[in-house]
């Protein structure tokens, strides 16, 4: 099985630093799921791992772009570390919204991939922050993660979110709302919800995740999205066969 697993900003960062202890307990599960799978990483945090180390207004675009510049590096080489002490060789991709436009770029990226999870390597797949502009003023890493998993013929996209699954409604406003389980379709309500400044539910990313999902689903993949603060749910669900939390996207079979 392959598997596509795409970690938020969020969850790879804590008060301006890097937060070491998830880090070390998302590699250490991504090792044991390698164990049995096919497994690429998508990683957010460039610029929020640059910015630890050259902090400039990250609000201006030349200044960002040179943050995400030194964060790039930094990054992969976090992970180069924890996954070398488990015998694991990572390599680094960036890529963008060209290398899925182009069928002839799509291609390249995907052989790449092919030969790395074929000699046993975690590729590890950023946007290209210094010079994807769009990226840095609207784009996401969900969108990137979804269509990685569809070009390069991932089983299922698990994204690992401060976010734990999606419910029936806002969780930060109603304490009653429900998380639910399985869900095979998505409403072009929700997919157009829009940034409101009383939507924290919104603005903190679901509607993206719902768009990856909704992509996933009109192609016929699957999505899981889980906490990546706590990784109980993903493990049981990825290596115990068990769904206890979480939200599984998928298309009904007729």
């Amino acid at each position: 099985m392959r598997i596509v697993i795409k970690v938020g900003s969020h969850v790879l960062n804590q008060d301006g630093k890097l937060a070491m202890r998830r880090i070390e307990n998302l590699c250490a599960f991504l090792a044991d799921l390698m164990v049995n799978h096919e497994v690429i990483l998508v990683s957010s945090g460039a610029v929020a791992a640059g910015h630890t180390k050259l902090k400039l207004d990250k609000t201006l675009l030349g200044n960002k772009q040179a943050i995400a510049a030194v964060g790039q590096p930094y990054l992969i080489s976090v992970y180069q570390d924890i996954f070398e002490k488990n015998g694991i060789i990572v390599a680094q991709l960036l890529l963008g919204s060209d290398d899925f436009d182009s069928r002839r770029h799509t291609k390249h990226a995907k052989k790449a991939v092919d030969t790395l999870l074929e000699n046993g390597v975690l590729p590890i797949i950023n946007e290209n922050d210094v010079t994807s502009i769009e990226e840095l003023v609207f784009g996401d890493n969900d969108q990137l993660s979804a269509h990685a998993a569809h070009r390069f013929d991932a089983d299922l996209l698990v994204i690992l979110s401060d976010i734990d699954g999606y419910y029936d409604d806002d969780p930060h406003q109603n304490p009653d709302a429900e998380m639910l389980s399985i869900v095979h379709d998505i409403s072009k309500e929700d997919l157009a919800m829009t940034h409101t400044p009383n939507n924290e539910f919104a603005t903190g990313g679901i509607v993206t995740k719902l768009k990856a999902a909704s992509f996933l689903l009109s192609h016929d993949r699957e999505m899981f999205l889980a906490s990546g603060f706590d990784l109980a749910d993903v493990r049981a669900f990825l290596l115990e066969g068990r769904h206890e939390g979480g939200t599984l996207f998928k298309r009904v079979l007729s």
